[in-house]
């Protein structure tokens, strides 16, 4: 049995994970207090006849709108492990100004804005959560996730387990955007020396052999990336012996357009090479493109 906990803040992405593991032939429930789903699981796991199986696929959405029940998550969980059952809990998040945009485009009501303002249940809601996140075997930030690209990790999530039992996500970002809240390990690239003062450098990135030439031309290049992926491929089998789902590792510069793409495109390189599952993002190269190519051609 395949058996998936989907949870976290309300407005984070929750509905589109279900819209996509209904996709993926998921049995999906919407709602459930914690204390009811080892009865369901176990239900679902035998069948009506005894038979096991019976649903092979299994998804609940548990959430603050059970706020009296979420005690019992814990002690939940604690009875589907004596059951032997494998699962993964994913816990969506993302950040206040998102949620409250996301609120304010539709409308909708947080299930706790009853008697007070909606960026105090926001923060009422991460206080409550923070038991069930720290069960979390998946974090996703879905600050700036576009709906394709949440199913496209969801879909690396759910297929994990056919591989070793863990999917790396390699993100590069801009400090200037802000730093991805959900990462692992988060790498600081901007020690490096810097494309973007180099004029025909600068509209090119970090994927490009230009900037990539660029960059391993200074020998710090080269042990950065030896250090990294030398604790990398030492931590890594260590994780999955104990069970974590994903491995989610950021690596920083200023823009997130040179120095952090070389870096996050090298070390799923070496990742992928060892025989590792890796989705490699670049949040924000393209951030300011168009900036790029107009001081170029000035």
């Amino acid at each position: 049995m395949e058996l998936i906990i989907l949870t976290g803040m309300s407005g984070a992405g929750k509905s589109a994970a279900v819209r996509y593991l209904e996709d993926q032939g998921f049995f999906c429930m919407d709602n459930m207090p914690p204390y009811v789903l080892p009865d369901l699981v176990n239900g679902f796991y035998k069948g009506r006849s005894g038979e096991a199986f019976t649903v092979s696929k299994l998804a609940f959405v548990v959430d603050v709108r059970s706020q009296e029940y979420l005690d019992g998550f814990s002690d939940a969980m604690a009875q589907i492990d004596e059951m032997g059952i494998p699962y993964k809990i994913i816990f969506f998040e993302a950040s206040d100004h998102v949620l409250i945009t996301r609120y304010q485009e539709t409308r909708r009501k947080h299930p706790l804005a009853k008697n007070m303002s909606l960026t105090a249940a926001i923060a009422a809601e991460r206080a409550k959560l923070l038991n069930v996140r720290s069960m979390a075997t998946n974090v996703i930030d879905t600050t700036m996730l576009s709906e394709n690209k949440l199913r496209a990790m969801l879909g690396e999530i759910v297929e994990a387990d056919k591989d070793n039992g863990m999917v790396i996500f390699i993100e590069s970002f801009g400090f200037k955007y802000g730093v991805p809240v959900d990462c692992d390990y988060c790498f600081d690239a901007r020690f490096l020396p810097n494309p973007y003062y180099v004029p025909e450098l600068r509209n090119h990135t970090g994927e490009e052999k230009e900037v990539s030439g660029y960059l391993e031309g200074f020998a710090e290049t080269a042990k950065f990336i030896e250090k990294v992926s030398g604790l990398m491929l030492f931590t890594i089998p260590y994780y999955i012996e104990e069970g974590k789902g994903s491995l989610h590792i950021g690596f920083g510069c200023t823009g997130g357009r040179h120095r952090s793409v070389y870096c996050a495109s090298k070390i799923a390189s070496i990742l992928d090479e060892a025989g590792y599952k890796c989705v490699l993002q670049h949040r924000d190269i393209d951030k300011e493109a168009a900036r790029y190519s107009n001081t170029e051609n000035n």
